[in-house]
């Protein structure tokens, strides 16, 4: 571990640019395009996140979101992944990059202007009633998943834009340009401005919502007028990130050390003279069988899994307390503000935080954050009736509190996860081969995360089937939350000691050929007749 430490150029700088700034000024032209990318997908991320749930949660309510997740998530999960595997196959990293991101901008301008303002038109209200009127209460949501089916297709391409966009391609992208000792000041970093970049998001957000509300007349011609706003800048910034991507490819990755990001797979391969390249399938099967990559699926299923059956319970809530699209919005952008500035604050310490602690000390302080917060909400959703009377000077109904506490778990989480998760996540995947980033991170971050999700709604599924809301299920869901920490504290521990073991021997190896490196540099300098 000694050698984790020492390696690090942090240390080059002084203390207050080593935590703020820990970027070498030659190494501007290959960081700043980076986080300008980062800024505008993160800023996409965040109008897209607060903007699903405002659409479908307050008109379907929370309990169709675990039916979507299942039924309509995972498998648009699973064919997206398939997708993209074809097409790196066949396309070099740069035109996946903008074919994957203008295939999602134009779904999301078609839902604003073409199928919202068609809802009821294309909603099956009629059939959607009769349907209810003889499955039993637990299949409410199942049922408002149809009878919404273009909110629920947002939902989902909306959900897809994090999973696809923001970690598969532009943190797979990372962790192809930098290497593990520059990630350690990096990442951080890219954090930090990628928070801010969600803090921007949430108050433009804010504006368009308070300018809008106030110019126009009628909530649904409000709310309307509001999200085709809010997608146009989406598509924007969508545009502007190809933009960066674009020259970038022409200036700071055109040396000979990225040609295999300028080429698809196939064309590697042959490079290689391989027999056969791997389907996504053989490639899954193929990771599926190191623990390294094993350990990473199991962090990512957990996060997923927790954060899901958290939400879905807060959200309910949510939905009761702000029943309106509009007051919905505007408090999950409220939310994203907080959770981003903790994040923000939390990120500029992660360089250090590395340099002292090393990355599985580093990599737990998610799952027990995680851990503390889900006790602490669950504990009042628990004891919600004697706990009242303490706030009631406050004004404060038990739906008020409990959304609070649902909020304050939320930011704390996912700053974590923004702030410390996603750093060591990424980072992990650096030592591997190529082909196992490139398609070991869309098996993990494009299906695993999937799963996760998928699996929180699944459990909430069968819950409600049997207890009909989610009133009835958050102990189960509570107790199901303790296991799957458990084993995800288990999983980093594991996956600490294999990181720690490749670094070392990478290091020492690296270590170990820049004195023949400098020797030969030197040799070829000297002239023939001296």
């Amino acid at each position: 571990m000694s050698q984790f430490i020492k390696s690090s150029p942090v240390t080059s700088f002084g203390k207050w640019r080593g935590y703020f700034f820990p970027i070498h000024r030659h190494e501007f032209i290959k960081f700043l395009p980076m986080m300008a990318m980062l800024m505008l997908i993160v800023f996409n991320y965040t109008i897209l996140r607060n903007m699903k749930d405002s659409v479908i949660v307050t008109a379907a309510g929370a309990e169709v979101i675990p039916f979507i997740k299942v039924w309509v998530m995972l498998p648009c999960a699973v064919l997206i992944t398939l997708i993209f595997a074809k097409l790196t196959n066949r396309f070099s990293q740069e035109k996946v990059y903008y074919l994957m991101i203008s295939g999602f901008l134009i779904c999301y301008g078609l839902f604003a202007f073409v199928l919202y303002p068609m809802r009821d038109a294309l909603h099956p209200h009629e059939s959607a009633l009769a349907l209810m009127d003889w499955l039993p209460e637990g299949f409410k949501g199942l049922v408002n998943m149809y009878r919404y089916w273009t909110f629920t297709l947002f939902y989902v391409v909306s959900e897809l834009w994090s999973s696809m966009i923001m970690t598969t391609l532009f943190w797979g992208l990372a962790n192809e340009v930098y290497s593990v000792i520059e990630a350690r000041r990096f990442y951080g970093v890219l954090t930090i401005a990628g928070n801010f970049a969600g803090i921007i998001a949430s108050e433009v957000t804010v504006l368009v919502t308070s300018w809008t509300t106030s110019n126009s007349q009628g909530f649904a011609q409000d709310w309307e007028s509001v999200m085709q706003y809010l997608i146009v800048a989406v598509i924007g910034a969508g545009i502007v990130s190809m933009g960066i991507f674009y020259w970038m490819n022409r200036t700071v990755l055109a040396a000979p050390v990225y040609e295999e990001l300028h080429s698809s797979i196939e064309t590697i391969e042959h490079k290689k003279k391989k027999k056969k390249r791997l389907s996504m399938r053989e490639s899954i099967s193929y990771l599926s069988k190191s623990k390294y990559i094993i350990c990473i699926a199991i962090i990512v299923v957990s996060y997923n899994l927790v954060i899901n059956l958290v939400e879905v319970v807060w959200k309910d809530k949510v939905s009761q307390l702000y029943p309106e699209s509009v007051d919905y919005n505007t408090y999950m952008a409220h939310i994203t503000i907080a959770t981003n500035i903790i994040s923000s604050t939390a990120a500029f310490f992660i360089s250090q935080i590395l340099m002292a602690c090393g990355w599985t000390r580093t990599a737990l302080v998610t799952p027990i954050i995680m851990l503390v917060t889900c006790t602490g909400f669950f504990g009042f959703l628990f004891v919600q009736d004697n706990m009242v009377t303490p706030f009631a000077f406050l004004g404060a109904t038990p739906l008020a509190i409990a959304v609070f506490f649902g909020g304050a778990q939320n930011c704390l989480s996912r700053a974590a996860k923004f702030s410390v998760f996603d750093a060591t996540k990424e980072m992990s995947f650096i030592p591997l081969d190529h082909e196992s980033k490139l398609k070991g991170k869309a098996a993990i971050d494009g299906v695993g995360s999937r799963l996760g999700k998928s699996g929180g709604s699944l459990i909430h599924q069968g819950l409600l089937m049997i207890f009909s809301t989610l009133s009835a299920i958050t102990p189960f869901v509570g107790v199901i939350l303790m296991i799957v920490i458990i084993g995800w504290i288990a999983a980093v521990r594991m996956l600490g000691v294999q990181f720690n073991v490749i670094v070392d021997k990478q290091e020492r190896e690296a270590n170990r050929k820049e004195p023949e490196s400098v020797a030969s540099t030197l040799q070829e300098c000297v002239p023939a007749n001296a």
